[in-house]
C-alpha cells in the first residue's frame, strides 16, 4: 500500500485499557478520504487493524498503515476478530453514519460505548433528503438492505414520503413491482444512486412505468406515495378490517381484536406469545404497533400456520416467529413473554397454567372465550388469581327480508390478568384485587 503524507496523530493513551476508546468507527461517503476530517484521518493512519468492506478499504487504501481485513462471511466471524483485538488500536470503516442501520448497531451490542469513538459521515438518508429538499423529521426512513422488501408495506400511506435503502441494483425494480401489485402504481419513485461521489445520479419515474436500467448497486429509493381506490392501505389503528387477512374463519374479529390489543397494552421492546394464533391477526397487529415489538405465534394446524406466515409478510412484519405445534408442549423452551394472548386451545389441560407460569412478573395475559368450556376455565382462574372479566357482545346490522335488523355475533368472555411481582408488597386484605 502507498503511504500517505505524515498526518498529525491524536495523543495516545499511556497504556491500552479496555475502558478507553480502542475501537474507532469511521463513516465513509463515496468521496472517500476527501470527506474525512483530520481527526478521523489520524485515527485511520494510526490503526493497527482496519476492518471494513472491500469497497471501503479501497476508498481508504492510501491512508491505511496497519493491517487491512475485509469482512468475512458470516459477518459474526469478523465481529469475533474485532473483540479478540480489544485493547489494540482498531478502526472499522462503514458507510455514512455507522449507527444508522449500520455496523455500529451490531458492535454496540457487544462493546460498551465507552470503548468506542465514532466519526460519522452523512448517511444515505441525509444525502437523499438534501437532494430532494425533504425534511428528514417528516420522512419515513426504512432500510431494506439485506432485509425483506415486505418491511415497506406498513409505510405505504397515501401522501407520505419514504426513503428506502435497497440491497442492490435490482432493488428499485423490485420495489416498483410491489407498489404496482398493491395498488400504489401512481407513486412517484426517485432513484438516487452513489450519492456524494463522482457516479451520483438522480432519476425520477412512476412505479407503474418503471423502466430504469443500469442502476448502481448503491442506491436509495424515494417514494411519494399515491394510492389507487383499491390500494392495500394498512390503517394505523388496531382493529384492521378482517378482509385484509387471509383466513378460514378462525380469526379474532376486528372489534374484539381492537379491544384485545388494548387489554394487551403493548409497551416498547416487549414480546408476545399468541397461543392458538389462527390467522395471526393479534400477533400481527401487536407487531404493527411499534417496530421494537416482537411476537411468537403458536399454531398447530399446518394450513393455518402457512396462512399465518403469508399474512405476516403482507402486513410487513415478516419477522413474526411461528412455532407449529400444540400448547402446552409447544411452549417449552420459549423465552418468557411480556404478554400472552390465548385465542384458541386454552381449555386443553395445562395450557393456561403453563401460560401463567411462563409470563414475566408484571406481564399481561388476555384470554378470550367463545365456548362454555373455555369460559368455565376463565371463571375458575378469575376466582383463583383475580384479574378482570369482561363480557364483549357485538351486533351488526344485516338484511332481514326487505328490512334490516341487528344480527348478534357470538359473545366473548375476556379475562385480563396482570401477573404480580413476588418482590412487591402484598395488598392489604381489604384492598381490591388488582386487574
Amino acid at each position: 500500500m502507498s503511504k500517505p503524507d505524515q498526518l498529525p496523530l491524536p495523543p495516545a493513551a499511556d497504556s491500552p485499557s479496555c475502558s478507553a476508546p480502542w475501537l474507532i468507527l469511521i463513516g465513509l461517503g463515496e468521496d472517500g478520504l476527501a470527506g474525512l476530517g483530520e481527526a478521523a484521518k489520524a485515527e485511520l493512519a494510526r490503526a493497527e487493524l482496519v476492518f471494513g468492506g472491500q469497497r471501503h478499504l479501497d476508498l481508504a487504501q492510501s491512508a491505511i498503515r496497519g493491517e487491512a481485513r475485509s469482512w468475512q462471511s458470516p459477518f459474526e466471524r469478523s465481529v469475533e476478530d474485532i473483540l479478540a483485538a480489544r485493547g489494540r488500536s482498531v478502526v472499522v470503516l462503514a458507510s455514512g453514519d455507522p449507527f444508522l442501520f449500520g455496523v455500529g448497531a451490531t458492535l454496540s451490542r457487544r462493546i460498551p460505548a465507552a470503548e468506542m469513538r465514532s466519526y460519522p459521515a452523512p448517511s444515505s438518508f441525509s444525502l437523499a433528503a438534501s437532494r430532494l429538499g425533504w425534511p428528514l423529521q417528516d420522512t419515513v426512513c426504512v432500510s431494506l438492505h439485506g432485509r425483506p422488501l415486505d418491511l415497506i408495506r406498513p409505510h405505504l400511506q397515501p401522501g407520505s414520503r419514504v426513503l428506502a435503502l435497497t440491497s442492490d441494483a435490482a432493488g428499485p425494480a423490485d420495489l416498483a413491482a410491489l407498489l404496482v401489485a398493491e395498488g400504489f402504481g401512481a407513486t412517484r419513485l426517485t432513484v438516487l444512486e452513489a450519492l456524494g461521489g463522482p457516479r451520483e445520479r438522480v432519476t425520477t419515474t412512476v412505479a407503474e412505468g418503471f423502466r430504469l436500467t443500469d442502476i448502481d448497486s448503491l442506491n436509495v429509493c424515494a417514494l411519494e406515495v399515491a394510492a389507487s381506490a383499491g390500494a392495500r392501505v394498512l390503517p394505523l389503528a388496531a382493529g384492521r378490517e378482517d378482509s385484509l387477512f387471509e383466513h378460514d374463519g378462525q380469526i379474532t374479529k376486528r372489534e374484539i381484536r381492537a379491544l384485545t390489543l388494548s387489554a394487551l397494552a403493548p409497551r416498547r421492546g416487549e414480546h408476545l406469545w399468541d397461543i392458538g394464533a389462527g390467522s395471526g391477526s393479534v400477533a400481527i397487529e401487536w407487531m404493527l404497533t411499534d417496530p421494537s415489538l416482537t411476537a411468537t405465534a403458536i399454531e398447530a394446524h399446518p394450513e393455518r400456520a402457512a396462512r399465518l406466515l403469508r399474512n405476516a409478510a403482507r402486513f410487513g412484519v415478516p419477522s413474526l416467529r411461528l412455532v407449529q405445534g400444540t400448547a402446552p408442549g409447544a411452549l417449552q423452551g420459549l423465552a418468557s413473554p411480556d404478554a400472552i394472548f390465548v385465542g384458541g386451545g386454552g381449555s386443553e389441560p395445562g395450557v393456561m397454567d403453563t401460560a401463567c407460569a411462563a409470563l414475566k412478573a408484571g406481564g399481561r395475559l388476555v384470554a378470550n372465550a367463545v365456548t362454555l368450556e373455555m369460559e368455565a376455565v376463565l371463571l375458575a382462574l378469575h376466582a383463583r388469581l383475580g384479574g378482570s372479566l369482561t363480557r364483549l357482545e357485538i351486533a351488526r346490522a344485516a338484511p332481514v327480508g326487505s328490512m334490516t335488523a341487528w344480527r348478534p355475533a357470538m359473545p366473548i368472555t375476556q379475562w385480563v390478568w396482570i401477573k404480580p411481582d413476588p418482590e412487591s408488597p402484598a395488598p392489604s386484605s381489604d384492598a381490591p384485587v388488582s386487574s
